[in-house]
């Protein structure tokens, strides 16, 4: 769907203007509701001018009317050949206010486990900032003791096929680079769909770690055949005059 050209203050003059909900004006212009509703707050956007979406020929005031009337109405945008191309995002990815808590834990989770992408990929992965990735790679962020590695994509922060795409990029840039990987590196700079393909290496038990040359063949092991068989009886036979002769002979008076 085409959005509006300057988005942004197109939304600070719906809400200055008219009393549409922020629900309709966020669907209208691709903005988040609570980013709405922080420029009615006066949060966000301060100091943005309004942009007349009717004077611009990107609304008729019907339109407006009808989602004044219609909480449920969604407005629909004048086609405008000069917007085209305007639904591209742009900027830092907005994060929801529940979620932001969970964010430099997701970034240690990058940074553990994929080092090999950039602040700025991780940046539009999860929509943050380079010196907070910066403090958290260097461990001199202020929450560092208390802060555990989460998988964004299991917080919501972004989708698989995001995280795959950036992991692909980097594998591309470092094979272009010509540096040595090991084997870790490799792994981790394989995506989700191509590593489930991999079949799965067999591992050998620990149980019987060492044991992969053992045989319960019959076949004799080579022995040396020259060695002299020893008698058992051998050991118990003790020289004549030996040491409990003496002792006997001390005995005698």
């Amino acid at each position: 769907m085409a959005k509006p050209l300057m988005a942004k203050a197109t939304a600070v003059w719906l809400v200055d203007n008219t009393t549409i909900s922020f629900k309709q004006i966020a669907d209208f212009v691709g903005m988040h509701e609570l980013e709405v509703q922080g420029i009615a707050d006066g949060d966000v956007a301060a100091g943005v001018k309004g942009f007349d979406p009717i004077a611009n020929n990107q609304l008729t005031q019907d339109e407006i009317d009808a989602a004044q009337d219609n909480p449920l109405y969604k407005l629909k945008l004048k086609f405008n050949p000069a917007a085209s191309g305007e639904e591209k995002r742009r900027g830092p990815r907005y994060t929801p206010l529940s979620k932001r808590q969970d964010r430099p834990n997701s970034i240690l989770w990058l940074v553990k486990f994929h080092p090999e992408l950039s602040d700025g990929q991780i940046a539009k992965l999860v929509g943050t900032t380079k010196p907070t990735i910066q403090s958290i790679r260097e461990r001199t962020h202020w929450n560092i003791s208390n802060m555990q590695p989460i998988d964004p994509v299991a917080l919501g922060l972004c989708k698989q096929s995001e995280l795959d795409t950036a992991v692909q990029k980097a594998a591309a840039k470092k094979a272009a680079e010509g540096g040595v990987m090991s084997d870790d590196e490799r792994r981790k700079l394989v995506s989700t769909e191509q590593s489930l393909e991999m079949d799965a290496a067999p591992k050998i038990p620990t149980a019987i770690e060492g044991l992969e040359t053992f045989s319960l063949s019959d076949e004799p092991s080579e022995e040396k055949d020259d060695e002299p068989i020893i008698d058992a009886d051998s050991f118990f036979n003790l020289p004549k005059g030996g040491a409990d002769d003496e002792d006997e002979d001390d005995l005698r008076p």
